[in-house]
């Protein structure tokens, strides 16, 4: 019973861990260059000497990742909480808002947070591998958010999501998850076997990290029975 009540206790206080990470990248987003608020980064120029000093610093550089120097291992854990422009920042954060929730739940807390910062470590250092030479900033959360799609989708795959698709003039339509995210896997694919070293979008990460948590998932919960939820709408979405 004790048991019991914790654990509905819990489950009362919500997804802490991803409401907990959303509000972390904000606050580190509001109080760095990018955001174009605080004052101390200077303004014009100097703005931009700052951003990039400050990227350098706490971004992962491929060609120093691997130099053995302490401070450059530390930076793909760094670099899940920096974001480079706003678009960027709303874009992750939406994301992992609406499948980071019930994957939350099912994980716990404990476990979901290690898993988040491991596979954002091992997406984001995939990518610095594959390309060793580049002296390229790369931040973000999006390697670890693509882990949670990935596990999302290994655990909740006949859970309905709310997708706007611009050829269809941005119409709000559900589909499976499934759908979705193979979907959305795919375009990543794609796009990174097409994406050069330079500045962008590190499609692969995505890639890596989307592996990772589906397989994560398939491997920590296959044996176990699965949350029975037909059809459940994810976080921010309504019920039918």
């Amino acid at each position: 019973m004790i048991v019991r009540w914790q654990a509905l206790r819990e489950a009362s206080r919500g997804p802490v861990v991803t409401h907990s990470l959303i509000a972390a990248c904000c606050v580190v987003f509001l109080l760095g260059p990018a955001s174009g608020l605080n004052p101390g980064y200077g303004t014009g120029g100097e703005l931009l000497v700052s951003g990039t000093e400050y990227f350098r610093r706490w971004g992962v550089v491929p060609d120093e990742l691997f130099t053995g120097a302490h401070r450059a291992l530390l930076t793909p854990l760094t670099a899940l909480f920096i974001h480079g422009s706003w678009l960027h920042l709303l874009g992750n954060m939406l994301f992992l808002y609406v499948f980071g929730a019930m994957t939350e739940e099912r994980m716990g807390r404990t476990e979901f947070l290690c898993f988040y910062v491991c596979t954002g470590y091992l997406a984001l250092a995939a990518y610095a591998a594959a390309n060793a030479s580049s002296d390229q900033t790369l931040v973000g959360a999006s390697g670890a958010i693509s882990a949670v799609l990935g596990a999302f989708l290994c655990l909740f795959p006949r859970a309905r999501v709310t997708s706007l698709f611009p050829f269809l003039f941005f119409l709000p339509l559900r589909f499976p998850a499934w759908i979705v995210l193979l979907f959305w896997f795919g375009l990543q694919w794609l796009a990174a076997h097409r994406a050069g070293s330079g500045p962008g979008v590190a499609y692969l990460a995505h890639v890596v990290g989307f592996s990772l948590g589906f397989l994560y998932a398939w491997v920590r919960y296959r044996r176990t029975t699965r949350v029975r939820r037909p059809a459940t709408a994810s976080e921010g979405d309504s019920q039918p």
